[in-house]
């Protein structure tokens, strides 16, 4: 469904260095952006009712009910350069992408097959 790559999951538990421990790692998808949705990331102590939940490479991973629709196939990296580090998204089902790389679209058959 998702993965990390170890370059992102060693960022991420260097991040989570700085959380509260046993805190869980979120990802979500919102309406908005330069594509029309974009990538959220943030840092949750609790799963919420509806959450689902991934241990990828030693890190839970929980994605809300609404979220997970949209993140079949996604693989998430992290890299450097000269601008600086960031995570980078390749998702199968977006059709366009902005130069942000966090913000994207799909087509309207995505959104009805993974419903």
């Amino acid at each position: 469904m998702i993965q990390l790559s170890p370059a992102a999951a060693s960022e991420i538990q260097r991040l989570k260095l700085k959380q509260p421990q046993n805190v869980l790692f979120r990802l979500a998808i919102k309406a908005g952006g330069c594509s029309g949705w974009f990538y959220e990331m943030s840092f949750d102590e609790t799963a919420k009712v509806g959450d689902r939940t991934f241990d990828l490479n030693g890190i839970q991973l929980v994605v809300d009910a609404e979220s997970v629709k949209y993140i079949h196939g996604l693989t998430v990296d992290y890299s450097e350069d000269l601008m600086g580090g960031g995570f980078r998204f390749q998702n199968p089902g977006a059709i366009a992408t902005c130069g942000c790389g966090n913000s994207f679209d799909f087509t309207q058959e995505y959104l009805i097959n993974h419903q």
